[in-house]
């Protein structure tokens, strides 16, 4: 997450939804140093309620930011959601390597989460402060940063997570094939020299597709789906519908292994292709707000009690609610023949055109019969649709690993939320790499493979899973 996008992303909440509260007259700002037990000092921002604290102390919210932010991001957000004044005391700090903030950057780490628990120590030994009714949001980066310290056991209330994963490795090397365009965008965000240079040897086997065994181990001791399971805490998971570096199975899986009060937002926000914010985040920010209210506040506004899974309709603020994850339906469709693809060039096999208007729902299954010739190492499929009106829509890519000889190989897509119209003609590019397809579709890159590689291709299969009634219209 860029640094640029999410400022500019606070910017748009301020003006969607600022007006719940005012800040300047209800509460006080100061800009504090944390010093963690490393020595490594944490620059952050505390706004506090200007009255006096009721009997135990205020409320508090910890927000975090995404990779390559800063709280200066944080702090606008807290602002739109009508956090920073007369209710809660707010806390908003630069993670580790990032902003005014000391030490290097372990992406999301054992260090980082030593870090948040360092943060709510401090924040809890305050007077004013209640220890007990603290809650976390995170977006991004920082979304991760409070699902890792919640099942390192942060005594959160309650935490809300924005557009983050569960799963770092089913995130970014999803069929064994890293999305070395993904990652090597997220890299470029870092501020020069602030990456921990344990890192380096897992950032280039990433990118060469070697010693993933490494690369998973990494990314576990950075993920908290496999520790999720029976946790109680309330948990607010806000998901993107189009979101290519964070599916929404990251949210999913999350949100069906937690035992206590949760809920699901999958809306229209995310990282690229999607934007923050999007037409239906001013709605979803006033519920992360009341979830708070709910949960820290004690507040009885039904928020727990209504139905706990929304969808949003594709760049619309409609929503419409559900008791649990909707219904899906799996179209499959079988394409033959027999082609051969040499480096930059593509199969391309036609699924034919939709009979009605139909909404992908969840990560698309591809099977494909392929022979790995003079070195060929990867085989990525991207599935597109050409609407009606002419334009193309990429529903979502996904790869894997190839090894020598004839192969089935069966992998799945990004699992995302798509609208395809009605008479829509459905391909299936498989190639190296998902540029490809299409130069700006930078998820896969080109990366170098032996002169002379080959893969020849044979049928190709996919399950296409679809909401049984569309959300969008």
């Amino acid at each position: 997450m860029s640094k640029g996008w999410i400022a500019a992303a606070a910017t748009g909440l301020s003006l969607a939804v600022a007006g719940s509260a005012s800040p300047a007259a209800t509460s006080s700002r100061q800009d504090v140093t944390i010093k963690m037990s490393d020595g490594v000092s944490l620059a952050a921002t505390l706004f506090e309620p200007a009255g006096s604290p009721p009997a135990g102390g205020w409320p508090a919210v910890i927000l975090m930011h995404g990779l390559g932010g800063d709280r200066s991001s944080m702090n606008a957000l807290a602002g739109a959601m009508g956090l920073v004044g007369d209710q809660y005391v707010v806390l908003t700090f630069d993670a580790r390597g990032h902003g005014a903030s000391g030490g290097l950057i372990g992406i999301d780490g054992p260090r980082e989460t030593a870090d948040v628990r360092e943060v709510f120590d401090w924040l809890a030994a305050r007077q004013e402060v209640a220890r007990t009714k603290i809650g976390a949001f995170g977006i991004s980066y920082g979304g991760a940063a409070a699902l890792n310290s919640l099942v390192a056991g942060v005594p959160w209330a309650t935490v809300e997570v924005a557009e983050t994963w569960t799963d770092l490795y089913s995130a970014l090397a999803a069929g064994r094939l890293p999305k070395s365009g993904i990652v090597g965008g997220f890299l470029a965000e870092l501020p020069p020299g602030k990456l921990d240079p344990s890192l380096i040897p897992i950032r280039d086997d990433a990118f060469a597709d070697k010693n993933l065994g490494a690369v998973r181990s990494w990314a576990a001791a950075r993920s908290s789906l496999s520790r999720l399971h029976g946790k109680r805490t309330p948990a607010f998971f806000m998901q993107g519908r189009r979101d290519f570096a964070f599916g929404i199975d990251q949210a999913a899986r999350g949100y069906a292994l937690l035992a206590g009060p949760k809920r699901l937002w999958i809306g229209n926000h995310g990282h690229p292709p999607s934007t923050f914010p999007a037409a239906d985040t001013p709605k979803m920010l006033v519920e992360g707000k009341k979830w708070f209210d709910r949960f820290l506040r004690g507040v009885k506004n039904g928020i727990d009690r209504s139905k706990p899974v929304t969808v949003a309709a594709e760049d619309s603020a409609r929503v419409e609610r559900f008791p649990a994850l909707p219904r899906t339906v799996v179209l499959r469709g079988t394409t033959g023949g027999r082609s051969t693809i040499i480096r930059a060039g593509t199969v391309v096999r036609s699924l034919g055109r939709t009979r009605t208007a139909v909404e992908v729902f969840g990560s698309p299954k591809v099977r494909v019969d392929g022979t790995a010739l003079a070195g060929w190492s990867r085989l990525v499929a991207v599935l597109s649709a050409r609407t009606p009106s002419g334009s193309q829509v990429i529903v979502a890519d996904g790869g894997t690993s190839t090894r020598p000889g004839r192969r089935m190989y069966a992998f799945g897509l990004q699992s995302q939320a798509t609208f395809v119209p009605k008479g829509s003609r459905l391909t299936l590019t498989l190639g190296a790499s998902s540029t490809a397809q299409s130069p700006s579709n930078l998820v896969y890159l080109d990366l170098p493979m032996p002169a002379g590689a080959r893969l020849e291709v044979g049928t190709a299969t996919v399950e296409l899973p679809t909401l049984a009634r569309p959300v969008t219209r």
